[in-house]
């Protein structure tokens, strides 16, 4: 499969939302039929039914479609919204917004004037938004904690590289890495990095190509990127970090998701 041929929504949701399932973060208990769905390719509505099962992205995805007067949250413009990123984030009004992270189960009262200063200075409803700025893990950095929130934020977020090679049932990967300077979190150097591409024979992007440029989650490969989609990614992410840093408070403490 090509970035000129990508998947419906439904399973494009389920690439993204395997690998951090498949670790029992979120979602409910079906990491095998998210990666048997994903794999194959079809969906029988099953993955709509599981999708609603999705505490953290489910939410997202409804408010991007209600924002565009999209009927089925599974819509794969939307999807793609969420976890790559596109023109539909930009149609989704702050104060519903607002009204949405300040909502979430476990959001302190000392942290809405943070989230809230977070979205207008330029957060939409992307999933590396609700990473660096709804998590706990940025408030951690700033508390002094570095080396386990700076993984998982690594992790967690979805990001792109470059294919270096192919190792089994894994490739390499090269792109940004984060960093953590000066009460500041952004992106650093280039680095390596091993992501899954399958297992037992069973993935979503199972040859890559070297040069080619991949979407990551967690560790796995989740999809080819086209030029467009990966300059979306790179730009979400940017401004997720950049109204993160902009806020003053630590974050809340939610669930991964």
């Amino acid at each position: 499969m090509t970035a000129s041929t990508p998947p419906d929504g439904a399973l494009l949701f389920a690439r993204y939302a395997y690998p951090p399932n498949s670790l029992g973060y979120c979602g409910p208990d079906q990491a095998p039929l998210l990666l048997e769905y994903g794999a194959a390719g079809e969906d029988d509505g099953g993955l709509g039914r599981l999708a609603r099962g999705f505490e953290g992205a489910w939410p997202y995805l409804r408010l991007i479609a209600e924002a565009n007067r999209i009927e089925d949250p599974l819509d794969g413009r939307v999807v793609g919204a969420y976890w790559v990123g596109n023109r539909l984030l930009a149609r989704v009004d702050p104060y519903r917004l607002c009204a949405h992270v300040t909502g979430l189960p476990g959001t302190r009262a000392a942290d809405r004037d943070r989230l809230v200063e977070s979205v207008f200075a330029g957060a939409v409803p992307h999933h590396n938004f609700h990473v660096f700025g709804v998590y706990p893990w940025v408030g951690m950095l700033r508390l002094g904690y570095q080396e386990e929130p700076l993984r998982v934020l690594e992790r967690c977020r979805v990001r792109w590289g470059t294919v270096v090679g192919v190792e089994g049932e894994a490739a390499v990967v090269r792109g940004p890495g984060l960093a953590w300077e000066a009460g500041t979190l952004r992106l650093g150097p280039d680095r390596e990095e091993r992501a899954l591409l399958s297992r037992d024979g069973r993935g979503f992007v199972l040859d890559p190509r070297p040069g080619e440029t991949v979407s990551l989650h967690w560790d796995w490969v989740c999809d080819r990127l086209s030029e467009r989609a990966a300059g979306a990614l790179r730009h979400y992410t940017r401004a997720s970090l950049d109204a993160v840093n902009r806020a003053s408070r630590p974050a809340p403490s939610n669930v991964l998701g």
